[in-house]
């Protein structure tokens, strides 16, 4: 399917790559279509696009790939809102904000996107935990993990 995008025109998108979000993102709840792609040249990030509207595009990452520690606790009763019944069908991404004037890109550890990847239908859940904020500097938890790892 041809998908108009906000950062990259018009792209090929496999079907497979449609995401439904059936109670859409905080603060776009109207947009409950997307299309969840990678880009080789961006790495490790996401891009989730809406189908409907071509403004309406996220960054997204894996946020264990700079938080090991990390933790989405979602209860079972919202998990199964998305048809997950094991773990085994997750996969959790949190979204990037990247600032125009040049300080920290942050990642919103509080409201991930947790995503059925056998049904290809996700969900943004709110952490009650206080450890998780909406801006976490991605760049500063990374080099905290590698300085973890060489005290280790």
């Amino acid at each position: 399917m041809t998908v108009n995008t906000k950062a990259f025109g018009k792209v090929e998108i496999d079907d497979k790559l449609k995401l439904s979000i059936p109670r859409g993102l905080f603060g776009f709840e109207d947009y409950t279509e997307y299309v969840l792609f990678n880009d080789a040249e961006h790495e490790p990030f996401f891009w989730l696009q809406s189908t409907d509207e071509i403004e309406i595009a996220f960054i997204l990452i894996n946020p264990f790939l700079f938080r090991t520690d990390y933790e989405a606790n979602v209860s079972d009763d919202e998990l199964s809102e998305i048809g997950i019944k094991n773990n085994d069908n997750i996969l959790t991404f949190t979204i990037v904000t990247v600032p125009q004037d040049g300080s920290p890109m942050t990642a919103n550890l509080q409201g991930p996107i947790i995503v059925n990847k056998e049904k290809m239908t996700g969900m943004q859940a709110v952490l009650s935990d206080s450890k998780w904020k909406t801006k976490h500097d991605i760049l500063a938890e990374l080099n905290n993990k590698s300085g973890d790892r060489q005290k280790g």
